[in-house]
């Protein structure tokens, strides 16, 4: 009977022994998983330089004066950058209305362009939130067109791979729903100038072309192969992107010291397959403000777009 006991005991602890093995190792596969995964994870270092400016309360605006290059011609009109940093929820992804520890910081591009084609108009926004205190891919990318014919909408969420909804009046391009590896977006780097040009990349790269491009030109929504260049100047720097399989290039000029405001971009895209006559649609700054612009939607700041060059109705 002792025996017995004895027996029972030694089995029980060696059940309770591999259990708590087995726990121990989920734990510590777990912990190893999530150090690992935090690894990975680059974080920035954040001026205080960089605090004071972006973190102001205001957005930084910058109005262009356009030369857009569209079927085959040039078109005048006006472009407008606008910088802001915000709240944003990471998981729904869309800017935070309360505040809370789930937030992070984004620094979110709203590009405009408004111009002409004979008699009827085109009104383009792209808009892009980048993470600031992570060297991390933009979380979110979304873009539209407007015009007689209709309009074209295009998003992209950062998640486990980049997914992509679309939605355009061409049948060719109705409505999508599809993925995409993770790599790097043209849009993206606008902000990385303003956050930290010497992250931008260089030499030959895979990139996706800019959301406006791919609407424009009708493009497969994909990864090209791009050759990418970065000549630093004492007071302006000058960032390129080639892509030779769309004989595309866009270069972007910026100042070289902080806060790196974008000065002016120049853009050529082949019209078809072998043709040279190739047209170079250009932005040059005209008037740049800082401005709380979400509070000053009021008559009595109309006087503001004169500021900006920008037209009052």
């Amino acid at each position: 009977m002792y025996l017995f006991r004895l027996l029972a005991v030694l089995f029980l602890s060696l059940f309770l022994f591999s259990c708590n093995s087995s726990e121990e190792k989920k734990e510590f596969s777990e912990n190893k998983k999530k150090n690992t995964k935090e690894k990975d994870v680059t974080y920035r270092n954040v001026s205080q330089e960089f605090k004071d400016y972006w973190y102001s309360g205001k957005a930084e605006i910058t109005s262009y004066n356009l030369s857009q290059e569209r079927y085959g011609e040039i078109r005048k009109g006006k472009a407008v950058n606008i910088f802001v940093s915000e709240n944003f929820l990471p998981k729904e992804q869309v800017k935070a209305d309360n505040v809370s520890k789930e937030n992070i910081s984004v620094l979110k591009l709203n590009q405009t362009k408004n111009f002409n084609t004979g008699i009827y108009p085109y009104s383009v926004m792209t808009s892009t939130f980048s993470p600031i205190s992570i060297q991390e891919n933009a979380i979110k990318i979304s873009n539209s067109v407007q015009e007689w014919c209709g309009h074209v909408y295009m998003q992209l969420n950062n998640r486990n791979e980049y997914e992509i909804k679309s939605h355009s009046y061409f049948a060719d391009e109705g409505d999508k729903n599809f993925s995409l590896p993770k790599t790097w977006l043209e849009n993206e780097l606008w902000n990385l100038i303003r956050i930290n040009p010497e992250e931008l990349p260089t030499g030959n790269i895979m990139l996706i072309p800019s959301f406006e491009y791919l609407r424009f030109y009708h493009k497969e929504v994909k990864a090209y192969k791009a050759t990418a260049s970065l000549k630093q100047g004492d007071s302006i720097s000058i960032y390129t992107l080639n892509y030779p399989d769309l004989q595309r290039e866009l270069t972007l000029f910026f100042q070289s010291n902080f806060p790196y405001e974008i000065e002016k971009w120049e853009e050529v895209n082949a019209q078809k397959t072998n043709d040279t006559s190739h047209l170079k649609t250009t932005a040059i700054k005209s008037k740049r403000l800082q401005s709380a612009y979400w509070k000053e939607n009021k008559n009595e700041f109309l006087h503001l777009r004169d500021s900006l060059g920008l037209k009052t109705y």
